[in-house]
């Protein structure tokens, strides 16, 4: 089949019907829900979120479909403390910058095992995100999060090989949405400060570096063997740290740990706030 082939079909002329509608707003401050709109046009997502990322910094908000009720555990809790531990910061953070990609790509081998996954993602129902990933200025990444419930249809390898095919498009159009609404955001971007601090910090007077370097890895979703590989130590080493760790932050449980490690977040949030 040629390119003409495809451009000449009805599907195709519905399709540029809503680029052209997304290229017409995308200076306008309702970019992101016409966003949305055209999105659900090629996969049935239940959720989603666009977050800008700037460095270390809480995420910043832009649009979410959220209903009141679950606000509070969706979007607060996210912002405020689960982000930390979330795959996609943590893909930013490392460098990912552009295309889309699926959660279980990008999450540590016992990512469901985790206490991020059961006490946050599953809370709210969810069972699997793709992550439209776009770098929108030098020092900022805006992810447009489609979350998928139980209930939801299955993601097909069709469903991720159409995302990744209109990824280059949706950067531009997303470089080019902030290009002309960042100064809507640029303040309250600015001000939220980093909280690198509560990872850093987490420990210090109880525990080493490694110790800590080793907790971070564990809170995300690493296992024992992909924690040593992570660090270039033995899983026998890594056994040993986290006894180690449990015992010096009077702990039983990685869920006890991983309530400590909120706890300590929470803190750390309100004395920067303050």
């Amino acid at each position: 089949m040629t390119p003409t082939d495809h451009l000449a079909n009805s599907a195709s002329l519905a399709w540029h019907h809503h680029l052209a509608r997304l290229f017409q707003g995308v200076a306008s401050s309702g970019f992101p829900l016409l966003l949305e709109q055209t999105l659900r046009e090629l996969v049935g997502f239940d959720t989603i979120l666009i977050n800008t990322y700037k460095g270390q910094r809480r995420p910043l908000l832009i649009h979410d479909n959220y209903p009141a009720t679950q606000r509070q555990q969706g979007i607060e809790r996210y912002l405020n403390q689960a982000f930390l531990l979330d795959p996609f910061f943590k893909a930013v953070y490392d460098g990912l910058e552009s295309g889309a990609h699926r959660l279980r790509e990008l999450a540590p081998d016992r990512f469901e095992n985790s206490d991020y996954y059961h006490h946050y993602y599953r809370a709210l129902g969810l069972t699997d995100e793709i992550g439209l990933f776009a770098r929108v200025d030098t020092d900022v990444v805006m992810v447009v999060s489609l979350g998928f419930r139980d209930d939801a249809p299955r993601i097909t390898r069709r469903d991720m090989l159409a995302l990744r095919h209109i990824s280059p498009v949706l950067e531009v159009l997303l470089g080019e949405y902030w290009k002309w609404q960042e100064h809507r955001f640029h303040q309250c971007l600015a001000e939220r400060e980093p909280v690198e601090e509560a990872f850093d910090s987490f420990g210090r007077e109880r525990l080493t570096a490694r110790e800590r370097d080793i907790v971070r890895l564990l809170l995300a979703g690493h296992s024992t063997k992909s924690a040593a590989r992570q660090l270039g130590i033995s899983d026998g080493t890594v056994k040993v740290h986290r006894k180690h760790v449990y015992q010096r932050l009077e702990v039983s449980s990685q869920s006890q740990l991983f309530r400590l490690f909120l706890d300590h977040v929470a803190m750390v949030s309100r004395q920067q706030a303050g």
